[in-house]
């Protein structure tokens, strides 16, 4: 059993958590930046890690109170250190490796994405796997087949536009705050789902690849007109609104779910997870908890507090890797790719 402080600065989220045996999470502290950010529509890199910087001590210092922890009990230091802003990225792995440093603690460098695949095993325990596991995200839409922690290949990924970011770019189109996903999410609860046939792009019958960018497109010329950028949205009142925040959401769920399905007749596994910030969506859960129902299949979806970006899925992941000896130099850099 190890105790674990991870670290998480991917994107514009500053967190750190105090996590125990992989599923024990004593604190969970973040500190958004949305309102930072929201002025801009989406997320400036400079301002991001300005704010890192500026929250990164504090964060620290609450998630180890909170744990009621100090650095002689914990057992090692677990950072983000791929993909993301790698501005930010390098604010979390700067701290991680000072703090290791300072401390003599161990240092475990954690994938963002694959912290996310395993996130629902922070309350499932590690008897949800083998699964099939979706990551649905701003940048990122993958299926993965799990075996277990350390044994993870992915099946399908965007090729395109990621689902959370196909939300950001139509809430955009539609006028609405950012971050879109949630905007969409509360105002598709008043609109008709069937109002407007917008297209799901399956990619084949055999693809567990993504792509939204056509989605996209298509509800920006259902706003606007054929071939226009503009223009439209003032012609609109807000029930019709509703309903094309409804369909492009029915859209996006209708295609992540179908693929969800398809990975598990290609791998005969009887298990879902589900994660990520798009994982948080209403109709998606309520969806993919359907399908899950009618074939025999259970789904373990994240905790809404751990769909977002957060350092106790970070935490969690690192306490296995810790246990396996995958312990990293302080010569550990960041990179923005996977």
């Amino acid at each position: 059993m190890a105790t674990i402080l991870g670290i998480e600065s991917s994107c514009d989220e500053t967190a750190a958590a105090v996590v125990v045996d992989g599923h024990d999470v004593r604190s969970s502290i973040i500190a958004s930046q949305v309102d930072l950010h929201r002025k801009y529509g989406g997320v400036v890199p400079e301002i991001a890690s300005r704010a890192h910087i500026e929250k990164f001590d504090a964060v620290i210092a609450e998630a180890m109170d909170l744990a009621e922890v100090s650095p002689g009990d914990i057992d090692a230091i677990a950072v983000t250190t791929s993909p993301g802003l790698i501005g930010s990225l390098l604010i979390g792995v700067t701290a991680a490796k000072t703090l290791s440093w300072y401390w003599n603690k161990p240092l475990v460098a954690v994938d963002h994405v694959l912290a996310h695949v395993c996130s629902p095993a922070i309350d499932g325990g590690p008897g949800i796997w083998p699964a099939v596991a979706l990551v649905v995200s701003g940048g990122h839409s993958s299926l993965y087949r799990v075996d277990d922690f350390n044994a993870i290949e992915r099946l399908g990924q965007t090729i395109d536009d990621a689902a959370g970011e196909a939300f950001d770019k139509v809430a955009t189109i539609l006028n609405l705050r950012y971050p879109g996903g949630p905007e969409i999410d509360r105002l598709a609860k008043r609109g008709d789902a069937g109002a407007v046939a917008f297209p799901r792009t399956m990619l084949g019958r055999e693809s567990l690849d993504f792509s939204f960018s056509g989605l996209k497109t298509a509800v920006l010329y259902h706003v606007n007109g054929p071939g226009k950028t503009s223009g439209g949205l003032e012609k609109l009142n807000e029930q019709q609104i509703a309903h094309i925040a409804a369909s492009f959401q029915e859209a996006v769920v209708d295609v992540l779910v179908r693929k969800t399905m398809r990975a598990l007749d290609r791998t005969g596994y009887d298990n879902v997870a589900l994660s990520g910030g798009v994982a948080a969506n209403s109709r998606l859960r309520a969806k993919m908890e359907a399908a899950c129902a009618d074939r025999g299949a259970s789904l373990y979806a994240a905790k809404l507090a751990y769909c977002m970006d957060n350092a106790a899925m970070i935490a969690a992941l690192g306490e296995r890797m810790f246990r396996q000896g995958q312990i990293v130099t302080l010569e550990l850099d960041a990179s923005a790719r996977c």
